[in-house]
């Protein structure tokens, strides 16, 4: 087991690399100039040049990504074109309240799929499994920001029950564990969890539905166990799957927020990105995009290790 994970951790160099190779081409090979959004249309090519210099753009850019790489292996992503700030201070503040909202996002979509497919699957032909099937294939249908605007109308506006926008009241962005800042936290959350749930009620309906038509489970039952106890044999199969499932998901919300938090004015690296992309920060977008794509990286490792935990047949000495 331990020879497994080093291994796994020695391939996460090779990958983290790559990742950085796709993040910095990728941000450059967009169309537009990083310096249209702090310098005017008619600026001396003296300013311009200046500029270039300061941030580095006028140099080839496999030396700007050098670099680009060396400082950020230190820890310094550089600094935002926009409000000249460093970008890893202003990633520190955003990347909890992110990963809080995934987090929460991830828990609520998991939890009421692994309940709703689970039902679907144990209850075969019915009228649970025809509408778990159907929550699951409208959840991963229906666009998370579409959504998250019909409830922001429903429960912010015609109802007044939920804040519509902001971690806080006000849209104050610092964050408090009371029912004040919670309320801020359920629309997105739930609008976020939509997608999530939908996945994993299908995953878990069609791996439950496969494993009691398997032959242990026929034998269990002929045996005289009692359905309970032959769920907990199944619930082992299932969840190797799952957990790796809710792993990408987790990974997906942490990188795919971007809309939902601009919806919601939710001070995340998702509002981070879209205002980048619309000012075209490129140390920002770079910082971001790379930050998220490294949490993604060490989801994957850790959901890899734990499926060898809890399921002894994926153990490779």
């Amino acid at each position: 087991m331990l020879g497994y994970a080093l291994r796994r951790l020695l391939y996460v160099i090779p990958i983290s690399l790559g990742v950085t190779i796709l993040v910095f081409a990728l941000v450059h090979l967009a169309p537009g100039d990083p310096l249209n959004a702090v310098v005017a249309p008619d600026a001396p090519a003296s300013v311009v040049a200046k500029l270039k210099a300061d941030y580095g753009f006028d140099k080839p850019l496999p030396l700007q990504y050098a670099q680009w790489l060396g400082r950020a292996v230190r820890g310094d992503l550089g600094l935002s074109v926009v409000n000249s700030r460093p970008v890893l201070d202003q990633l520190i503040i955003a990347v909890p309240n992110t990963l809080m909202l995934a987090v929460v996002a991830t828990l609520i979509g998991f939890t009421l799929g692994a309940i709703l497919g689970g039902l679907a699957g144990y209850f075969q032909g019915t009228w649970i499994d025809k509408f778990a099937t159907g929550f699951g294939v409208a959840g991963v249908s229906v666009p998370h920001y579409w959504l998250g605007m019909v409830l922001v109308i429903i429960f912010g506006v015609e109802l007044n029950w939920l804040p519509a926008t902001g971690m806080g009241p006000g849209g104050s962005g610092s964050w408090e564990w009371n029912w004040v800042h919670i309320r801020h936290l359920i629309l997105p959350a739930v609008t976020l969890s939509v997608i999530p749930c939908g996945i994993i009620t299908r995953t878990v309906r069609a791996i439950v539905a496969e494993i009691l038509s398997q032959e242990f489970v026929q034998a269990l039952r002929a045996k005289g166990l009692l359905n309970g106890r032959t769920m907990l044999h199944v619930i082992k199969n299932v969840a190797p799957t799952v957990l790796a499932v809710m792993g990408l998901q987790l990974g997906y919300l942490l990188g795919g927020s971007i809309l939902v938090e601009t919806v919601f004015n939710w001070p995340g690296t998702g509002f981070l990105l879209n205002d980048a992309i619309f000012r075209r920060d490129i140390p920002m977008l770079q910082g971001t995009i790379l930050v998220l794509a490294m949490f993604f990286v060490a989801l994957n490792l850790i959901v890899d290790i734990l499926q060898t935990l809890i399921d002894p047949r994926m153990r490779r000495t």
